[in-house]
């Protein structure tokens, strides 16, 4: 059996931080599911379903990158999926003192599954799903941190031409 990862989070939108992962993860593990999570302490502007299309639109030419969602533990869901590992990015110190804090939750619920984080390209350090929709919301070209479909896709949210 190949070596399947799990690529977690809410991806409310994916950006190009996001791709680079998944893009570098495909290239390391023989099968990758990007999955939509749903976090309840997040307010979302796209729904899953929303996120689902643009996630499959911008992963369409990774022929080992599948895309699924779920709203329970991750680790059920690895489990189930029979993935060996989760694939996290990471941006800064900041985003590891978060991660290390779930990893050892999830290492606590289920300690088949290993983590193993990726530093994002330097060039994506700064970015979030939550600047994008900030710097969108007011009409801003974020063309530079994301796919045009979703750039698209934010316009339209925030009727913006």
């Amino acid at each position: 059996m190949g070596k399947l990862a799990i690529c977690p989070g809410s991806f409310d939108p994916i950006t190009y931080g996001h791709l680079d992962i998944i893009q570098r993860g495909a290239r390391i593990f023989d099968k990758v599911i990007v999955t939509v999570f749903n976090n309840q302490s997040k307010n979302p502007l796209f729904t899953v379903e929303e996120r689902l299309e643009l996630i499959r639109e911008c992963t369409k030419d990774f022929p080992n990158v599948f895309v699924d969602s779920s709203s329970g533990l991750l680790t059920d869901y690895a489990e189930k999926k029979n993935a060996q590992v989760v694939l996290r990015g990471l941006r800064a110190v900041s985003d590891f003192e978060y991660e290390m804090r779930i990893t050892s939750m999830n290492r606590r619920l289920n300690e088949k599954v290993e983590t193993l984080f990726m530093m994002t390209n330097s060039q994506y350090s700064f970015l979030s799903s939550s600047i994008v929709k900030e710097v969108a919301q007011y009409g801003a070209s974020v063309s530079e941190l994301v796919p045009e479909i979703v750039e698209i896709a934010l316009r339209e949210k925030f009727n913006k031409k």
